[in-house]
């Protein structure tokens, strides 16, 4: 699990997946963030976080 830390790849990913959670939470529980930017933004960056993710544990 260490290692998973110490590759840019996988800290890239996971942060750009709790930005997307944080983007499609707001646009789900809040009213004043109930935009479509924030949805397909949260969408896009959710898919790239799973991308970065992906690209390091296949090697």
């Amino acid at each position: 699990m260490l290692e998973k830390f110490n590759q840019l790849s996988f800290i890239i990913g996971a942060f750009f997946m709790l930005v997307a959670i944080v983007l499609l939470g707001g646009y789900l529980i809040s009213d004043d963030m109930k935009q479509n930017i924030n949805l397909y933004t949260g969408i896009g960056l959710l898919i790239f976080g799973l991308f970065m993710i992906k690209i390091k544990a296949s090697e």
